[in-house]
């Protein structure tokens, strides 16, 4: 297994560890990274108007349509880690 998924698997679990919940946006941040890093270019189904959250979760994964799977990795390493310092404040 290479070092970026290993680093990737223990900010997936470090992020469920986080001294406090983050901000609704970045929530979404850390959903859309790892929907893109985990399972690519977003290809559901666009939820309706009237639910709300399910339609933000999609709108977040379908911005990093394109991204390479190891750039989404790395970014969510990136966000936990700036997560856990700014939270932990």
């Amino acid at each position: 297994m290479s070092e970026l998924v290993n680093a990737f698997e223990q900010a997936v679990i470090a992020s469920k560890q986080l001294p406090k919940k983050p901000s609704p946006q970045g929530l979404l941040q850390l959903y859309s990274l790892y929907k893109q890093a985990t399972v690519g270019d977003n290809a559901e189904a666009q939820p309706g108007f009237t639910d709300i959250v399910a339609r933000a979760k999609w709108e977040a994964w379908d911005k990093l349509r394109g991204t390479a799977g190891d750039t989404a990795m790395q970014s969510y390493i990136d966000t936990v880690a700036r997560l856990q310092q700014e939270l932990a404040e």
